[in-house]
């Protein structure tokens, strides 16, 4: 009986998705989960560290960014754009030819990342004082947080190429559990650490969820065949065809990670727990991003990259085309949801004795400039990701730059003259993101042709707008009248009930504009349905099954 749980166990856990919705679900459902926990986490932190140490959380976010940034360009670069595509083409040869490659490209990136790694940790002061305006106390915190922070992104390499391969190969569970490991790891080092050491336990935190983040997928990997382990080929032809690759995609990423670099060095600026406001602001826009962006463009890129090899482009614009439209569909209300009911969402999700009202209003008014770009930004990720799976890593770069340009230029403006606020950073921010789908949307259309789904997309907007205004007056008229919410489980009750009347609300104009991706929610309805039946009918078997081992 024991042997028998093992083994179905390890069969779901190692389960290849067979379509690209029931991986994206996957990994939505992981996202909500580690979401939730990184919640907690930034929760635990407003509560220990406002009311006198905003500083040095603040320190905190600053000291993430260098490492971080070295990682999203050498690993992150090399697997989201690189690695993957390659690792396809070795994998339709043979697997151990796909491993061989596997561990070529991660000790050739995991060696420069070593080396790129320790330059920072003896240089972590001045890096310091170049990125930051603190004072040379803070600046010298943020000088062991780095260094200890660096330790994390060694073990985040090994992790990332672990995804990659696990991933390439249809197995999404697990690298979906990994990411609610590392945010648990931060979440005990910040309980048991905090009392003793302060901020640093942050940083304990962040190694011990590296750890986790890592250990979690070895097991299927190996059960797959996968084992990391160095392997020194610098030559090989798979190596030399992903570094060929990364350039492009690496300076894209160094794009992305000056938006972080600018906010910090302006934060900082600006008055203490500003960069932290802007964080907890960020985290709670990234969340439906995530949750409807991310996790249908990584489950459709296996399948895009695949596609992509054929000269017939029909099936790569039609798996393009229902990622895009799906993710419309669940983040247009998402977006809404977040800006009518922005002030409970970061009360529920920051709010302490500790962080103070005005906190609290700020941090909903730069929420409400980032929701704008919600839905367009969601669905820049599956466009990216197409352009990476036809091996077009230029363009996302040429889009990048001018985006970022766009952004910088804006965010100094609105951040340190108009708004004079950490508002004005995300107002920039926003209106970068929504200049960058525009851009991203016009690059795919022109290297593939129309992909046929604007009208669809507009009544989907257009669907969202009527359940805003639906929307905005009962939830006024219901924190007014009905709840009290000076207290939490009232506040609970009223985000709940404005959310899932907005959701019911926006279905039934879905029905009424007849939106054609309502059906796919529908046939998920049924699946779970479906579920209920197959576990009804596992515990008959369990009522008939001996329980002697």
């Amino acid at each position: 009986m024991v042997n028998k749980i093992i083994s179905k166990s390890q069969e779901f856990f190692n389960r290849k998705s067979s379509s690209i919705l029931s991986a994206a679900a996957i990994i939505a459902v992981s996202y909500l989960g580690s979401a939730i926990l990184g919640l907690i986490k930034n929760h635990l932190l407003a509560a220990r560290f406002f009311g006198g140490m905003e500083a040095d959380l603040d320190v905190y976010f600053a000291a993430f960014v260098i490492p971080d940034t070295i990682f999203q360009l050498l690993v992150v670069g090399a697997v989201s754009a690189a690695f993957i595509p390659v690792y396809q083409e070795y994998f339709e040869k043979t697997k151990e030819e796909a491993h061989d490659l596997a561990n070529a490209a991660l000790t050739a990136v995991g060696s420069v990342l070593f080396l790129v790694s320790l330059v920072i940790v003896i240089l972590a002061r001045p890096l310091a004082g170049l990125l930051a305006h603190f004072s040379p106390d803070k600046l010298d915190l943020m000088a062991n947080l780095i260094r200890m922070m660096s330790v994390a992104q060694m073990l985040f390499a090994v992790s990332a190429f672990l995804t990659g391969v696990l991933q390439s190969e249809r197995r999404f569970l697990i690298p979906a559990i990994a990411p609610l490991l590392y945010n648990l790891g931060t979440i005990l080092g910040i309980i048991f650490f905090s009392s003793r050491f302060g901020i640093y336990s942050a940083a304990i935190g962040v190694v011990i969820g590296a750890f986790l983040h890592m250990a979690v997928q070895l097991p299927t990997a190996r059960s797959l065949g996968y084992w990391p382990k160095i392997h020194w080929q610098p030559r090989h032809p798979g190596v030399l065809s992903m570094i060929r690759l990364m350039p492009p995609r690496a300076l894209a990423l160094g794009l992305d990670q000056i938006e972080r670099w600018v906010a910090v060095n302006l934060t900082s600026l600006l008055a203490a727990g500003s960069l932290s406001i802007f964080n907890f602001s960020r985290q709670l826009y990234v969340l439906p991003i995530s949750l409807f962006g991310v996790s249908l463009s990584q489950a459709s890129f296996p399948s895009l990259a695949k596609e992509a090899l054929s000269a017939d482009k029909t099936r790569f614009k039609s798996t393009l085309s229902k990622a895009i439209l799906q993710i419309f569909f669940f983040a247009l209300p998402a977006s809404v949801l977040v800006l009518v009911l922005r002030i409970p969402l970061v009360r529920l999700a920051f709010g302490a004795k500790n962080f103070p009202w005005e906190a609290t209003l700020l941090t909903g008014k730069a929420l409400a400039f980032l929701s704008i770009s919600i839905a367009p930004q969601a669905v820049t990720n599956s466009l990216t990701r197409a352009l990476h799976a036809l091996k077009d890593t230029k363009t996302p770069l040429i889009i990048g730059s001018i985006t970022m340009v766009t952004f910088v230029g804006l965010a100094y403006l609105f951040g340190l003259i108009t708004e004079k606020s950490v508002a004005g950073i995300t107002l920039a921010l926003s209106l970068g993101n929504l200049l960058d789908f525009v851009l991203s949307y016009w690059a795919v259309r022109s290297k593939v042709g129309s992909l046929g789904i604007s009208l669809r997309i507009i009544k989907m907007f257009i669907v969202s707008l009527f359940t805003g205004f639906s929307l905005w007056l009962p939830m006024r008229l219901l924190d007014q009248l009905i709840f009290d919410t000076t207290r939490t489980v009232p506040l609970i009750i009223l985000t709940l009930t404005v959310s899932g009347v907005g959701f019911s609300v926006y279905l039934l104009f879905c029905w009424l504009f007849g939106i054609e991706e309502l059906r796919d929610v529908i046939d998920i309805m049924k699946k779970i349905g479906n579920w209920r039946k197959i576990l009804a009918s596992s515990d008959e078997v369990l009522e008939t099954t001996p329980t002697s081992i």
